[in-house]
C-alpha cells in the first residue's frame, strides 16, 4: 500500500472490508511511521507494538476494523497498558480494565498501537513534561504541538497514524488541533461518557474525543464513542441520527457571529486574527449571514472561575492517583506549577469552588442569550500562532517562588499568586476555555497558516447539544477550502 500516509480513517477501513489491504499490513505501516517521526518529534510515551500485532489478528467486525491509532497517557485507561499521565509519581501504574470509551473505540476495530506524550497530569496548553521532554511540531520541531493533547496532535499530523485520541479540559484537542493542522471537536458536554471510573473530570469541563485529518473522521469518531453509561452525571439530547450522515448534509443559512479578539486574554496576533478574518468572508461567500459580535461576560470572573475548577481538580486527581499506586503524593514527584495547583486546590473553600461553578453557569446563561441571535460563533483558536518551545518555561525568580510556596504554603500567598496567574496565564491560549465551562461543541479547524508554514486554526462553536450543525458547517468549509494536501516538513514515509 503506497498511499497509507494520504488516507484517512474512513478510506483506511473501507480498503479493509473490501479486501484491499490487511490490517496487519496497516499496523506495520504505522509502527514503521512512529519509528521514522519519533526520534525526532518525541510524541510517543510507550510502544504498544506487539499488542497491536496481536490485536490485528482477530479485530471485531466495527466501522474502523484494523485501523491505527495512537492513545493519549491520559483521558481513559488502556487495559494492562503503564498509564503516567505524564508524571513520575504513576511510573509502574498499570489498569487492570479500559475506561468505556477505550473500550468502544475498541469494539469499532480500531487497533491501539502507542500511548502518547503530555504535559503532566493534561494541565498544560503545551507538551512539554518532564518526565518524557517536550514533544515537537512536525511543521518545526522548534516549535510546541500544544497541549495537553500534543503527543497524539504529532503523530497525526506527521501522518504515522490517522487517528489521535485525547481529551479537552480546557482545550486540549482544539488547541494542538491548531498547533499542528488538525480537527480537534470538543463534543457537547455529557456526549462521550467517562465510565466507569469518573462521572465527571474538573467539574465537567472534560470531554474525551480525539483528533483526526478529516471532518468525517472526526464524525465517525463521535460516533463510536459517543452515548450514555448507566449513572452519568449529564443527560445531553441524543444525536438524530449519526454524525457521519451529517458530513455533507446542507447546512441551511446561518447566522454567524464571529470576534478576532481575545476571549480571556489581551491581544491577537496578526496571523490568528486573518486565519478568522478569513474564515469570516468565506462563510459569507458560502451563503451565510456574517457580522462582527462577541458574548458579554466577566472575563476575570471566569478566568479565575476556571483556575479555582482546574486546581480542585488536581487536587482530587491526586487523591485518587495516590490510592492507585499505594503512597502519598509529594513535591518531589511533581513539577512546581503542578504542585503549585494542588496547594491551591487543597486550599480552596468550598465556597471557593461554588462560586467558580456558579460563574461557570452564569457564563452558560449569558451564552444560551447569544446563541438565541447567532448559529454559530467563530474565533482565532488560539491567539498566537504554535510558541516555541520553552518559550512559556517559569523563569528563575518564578520557580524559587513555587519552592518556596512547597515548604511554607502560606495562604494568602498562594491566593496572590493565582491572582497573577489568572491575569496571565492564558494570554496564548484564550479562546478555547469558555466552551469546556459552558459545555458547548467546538471545532478546530486548520483554515491558515503563516508565510512560516505554520499552521493556525479557526474555531467554530454552536449551541448546547448542537455537534450535528458543526459536522455539517466544518464538512460544508472542508469542501470549499480544503486542507487534506497541505503536509508537514517531518512525515512518515
Amino acid at each position: 500500500m503506497n498511499d497509507y500516509t494520504t488516507c484517512d480513517a474512513t478510506e483506511l477501513a473501507a480498503r479493509v472490508r473490501r479486501g484491499e489491504v490487511q490490517p496487519i499490513e496497516l499496523v506495520e505501516k504505522a509502527i514503521a511511521g512512529i519509528e521514522a517521526v519519533n526520534p525526532t518529534l518525541n510524541a510517543v510515551m510507550h510502544p504498544m507494538y506487539e499488542a497491536a500485532r496481536a490485536a490485528a489478528r482477530d479485530l471485531p467486525d466495527g466501522p474502523f476494523r484494523g485501523v491505527p491509532m495512537v492513545v493519549k497517557d491520559h483521558d481513559g485507561f488502556v487495559k494492562g497498558e503503564p498509564y503516567t499521565a505524564g508524571t513520575r509519581f504513576l511510573e509502574g501504574f498499570v489498569p487492570n480494565h479500559d475506561s468505556e470509551a477505550i473500550a468502544r473505540l475498541r469494539r469499532a476495530g480500531l487497533v491501539f498501537v502507542a500511548k502518547t506524550n503530555l504535559p503532566e497530569l493534561a494541565i498544560l496548553g503545551t507538551t512539554e513534561g518532564r518526565l518524557k521532554g517536550p514533544a515537537r511540531n512536525p511543521w518545526n520541531p522548534e516549535h510546541s504541538t500544544g497541549g495537553s493533547s500534543g503527543g497524539s496532535a504529532a503523530v497525526v499530523a506527521a501522518r504515522a497514524v490517522p487517528l489521535g485520541h485525547g481529551g479537552d479540559g480546557g482545550g486540549s484537542l482544539r488547541i494542538p488541533a491548531s498547533a499542528c493542522g488538525l480537527v480537534g471537536f470538543k463534543t457537547t458536554r455529557g456526549r462521550v461518557t467517562q465510565a466507569p471510573d469518573y462521572g465527571e473530570s474538573w467539574g465537567g469541563y472534560v470531554s474525551w474525543g480525539c483528533l483526526t485529518r478529516s471532518v468525517r473522521d472526526a464524525a465517525a469518531l463521535i460516533d463510536v464513542m459517543a452515548g450514555p453509561a448507566p449513572g452519568d452525571p449529564y443527560s445531553v439530547p441524543p444525536l438524530e441520527r449519526p454524525l457521519a450522515e451529517e458530513v455533507g448534509a446542507p447546512a441551511g443559512r446561518l447566522r454567524v457571529a464571529f470576534t478576532a479578539g481575545s476571549l480571556f486574554g489581551h491581544g491577537t496576533h496578526p496571523e490568528a486574527r486573518a486565519a478568522v478574518e478569513s474564515a469570516a468572508r468565506l462563510l459569507a461567500d458560502l451563503g451565510h449571514t456574517v457580522e462582527e459580535a462577541r458574548p458579554e461576560f466577566d472575563r476575570a470572573l471566569l478566568v479565575r472561575a476556571y483556575l479555582t475548577q482546574v486546581a480542585a481538580g488536581v487536587a482530587v486527581d491526586m487523591k485518587d492517583m495516590s490510592r492507585w499506586v499505594g503512597r502519598k503524593p509529594s513535591a518531589a514527584y511533581f513539577e512546581p506549577s503542578t504542585w503549585f495547583l494542588y496547594q491551591i486546590g487543597r486550599k480552596l473553600s468550598a465556597a471557593d469552588l461554588q462560586q467558580a461553578r456558579d460563574a461557570a453557569q452564569a457564563a452558560g446563561r449569558s451564552l444560551a442569550a447569544f446563541f438565541s441571535r447567532y448559529d454559530l460563533f467563530v474565533t482565532p483558536t488560539l491567539a498566537y500562532p504554535p510558541i516555541r518551545l520553552g518559550e512559556l518555561a517559569l523563569k528563575p525568580v518564578e520557580e524559587a517562588a513555587l519552592a518556596t510556596l512547597r515548604a511554607f504554603p502560606v495562604g494568602a500567598a498562594l491566593r496572590a499568586i493565582l491572582a497573577k496567574l489568572a491575569d496571565q496565564s492564558l494570554e496564548r491560549t484564550p479562546n478555547t476555555q469558555l466552551f469546556n465551562q459552558t459545555g458547548q461543541p467546538a471545532v478546530s479547524l486548520p483554515l491558515h497558516q503563516t508565510p512560516e508554514g505554520l499552521p493556525v486554526g479557526v474555531q467554530l462553536a454552536a449551541r448546547y447539544a448542537e455537534d450535528a450543525l458543526l459536522v455539517r458547517v466544518a464538512s460544508q468549509i472542508e469542501e470549499a477550502r480544503p486542507w487534506r494536501d497541505r503536509v508537514p516538513k517531518i512525515v512518515a514515509p
